[in-house]
């Protein structure tokens, strides 16, 4: 037997749940679900690249400020590559992680700190998200380091620290600051054009302006 729509007190069938997603589609892409929204607009046959969008500055440090899940690429001395989803807090324009120096992700970026950078940003509950993303040049700290230190005990980072990470054996924790420039996708426009031109929901980000 079915379960019962907790809703309605009917069984739901996967239609019903089809039907239900599609609505939510077609309300959220009509209106402002949130503050990555501009204008629709009606897509064409393209015959050139697509010019890419100009999102707020201010409204993606916003955003990156409001999530706390990133995917962190690096790659090994040999030049095997490596990607990482980590916890992160954005403080004073840097992303801060924690970790332990025996990961691959520390041994990496202590030997080659070159890093690029993904944060999803999820503006349906269906569907692949929206994304920030950028390159960076990554610095492993001990947990005794005086920058840890005095943002610990400022309360600034609560979500990389309030599990035993200052004082876990062979912790470290890993500053990646956000460069003037980032790129994004889907972000800076509204959910119906970029369902409509995916292909055209490349961003540029100047932050500061």
């Amino acid at each position: 037997m079915m379960p019962p729509d907790s809703r309605h007190g009917a069984p739901l069938d996967e239609s019903s749940r089809l039907v239900d997603v599609r609505a939510l589609i077609r309300q959220a892409s009509g209106s402002i679900v949130d503050d990555m929204h501009s204008t629709p607009t009606t897509t064409t046959t393209r015959a050139t690249a697509p010019v890419p969008h100009r999102p707020s500055g201010s409204r993606i440090d916003a955003a990156i400020r409001r999530r706390s899940i990133a995917h962190v690429a690096s790659v090994s001395p040999g030049g095997r590559p490596h990607v990482a989803t980590v916890v992160y807090q954005f403080v004073d324009g840097a992303l801060w992680c924690s970790t332990h120096r025996g990961s691959r992700k520390a041994r990496n970026l202590e030997a080659a700190p070159h890093v690029a950078v993904d944060i999803p940003v999820r503006r349906l509950p269906v569907g692949p998200p929206s994304t920030i993303h950028f390159q960076s040049t990554a610095t492993v700290l001990a947990p005794d380091d005086p920058a840890i230190v005095a943002l610990a005990a400022a309360g600034r980072l609560p979500r990389i620290t309030a599990h035993g990470e200052l004082t876990l054996e062979g912790g470290c924790f890993v500053r990646i600051p956000l460069p003037a420039r980032l790129r994004t996708h889907g972000l800076g426009m509204s959910l119906r054009r970029l369902l409509a031109d995916p292909i055209g929901a490349a961003g540029i980000v100047e932050r500061g302006r």
